[in-house]
């Protein structure tokens, strides 16, 4: 039961993901921002910080493939994107002391660079005309803030989960 009990918690990120922007009142928050949760990509950098990080890095590669497949036009860009921000974001780390505040700061940190260069890929195969000032208030700040107060709500209960697990599992 346990070794499934990640990819279905993984696979619930996933799946929220595309219920959150459903359930938000449109009128209140779609006319002025582009709100794109990245819950899932959170919860894998977390895993790479305190789980294991090669095991994060191969259900990035899994779940990019599965986010291109569902979600995007083109393949590849996900499935390479997810587990390059995870590999930058659990590099960061054994550079800095892994405190709450830093972990949050460098995972937000991973969100903007995937964010900045899907957009920089999307601009230049002429997906969107949206000028980069306007997508950084539109979509990026955001997106930053979203993420924030998710992880605002699930460091801790997260943390203490991937932390259990590499403890159970030897590391």
């Amino acid at each position: 039961m346990r070794r499934i009990f990640l990819p279905l918690l993984l696979f619930l990120f996933f799946t929220i993901e595309s219920i959150f922007v459903l359930l938000l009142p449109s009128e209140t928050f779609m006319d002025k921002w582009i709100l794109v949760p990245r819950f899932l990509i959170a919860v894998l950098m977390l895993f790479a910080v305190y789980g294991k990080q090669k095991q994060a890095i191969i259900y990035g590669f899994a779940f990019g493939l599965l986010f291109d497949m569902v979600y995007t036009e083109i393949i590849g860009v996900y499935l390479f994107l997810f587990p390059l921000t995870i590999a930058f974001v659990s590099r960061l780390m054994k550079v800095f002391h892994a405190n709450a505040l830093v972990v949050i700061v460098a995972i937000l940190a991973g969100i903007s660079a995937l964010e900045i260069v899907i957009y920089k890929l999307n601009h230049f195969i002429g997906i969107t005309e949206m000028p980069f000032s306007a997508f950084a208030e539109v979509r990026l700040l955001p997106v930053i803030v979203l993420n924030l107060l998710f992880l605002a709500v699930a460091f801790y209960p997260l943390r203490r989960f991937f932390e259990k697990l590499a403890q159970d599992e030897g590391l």
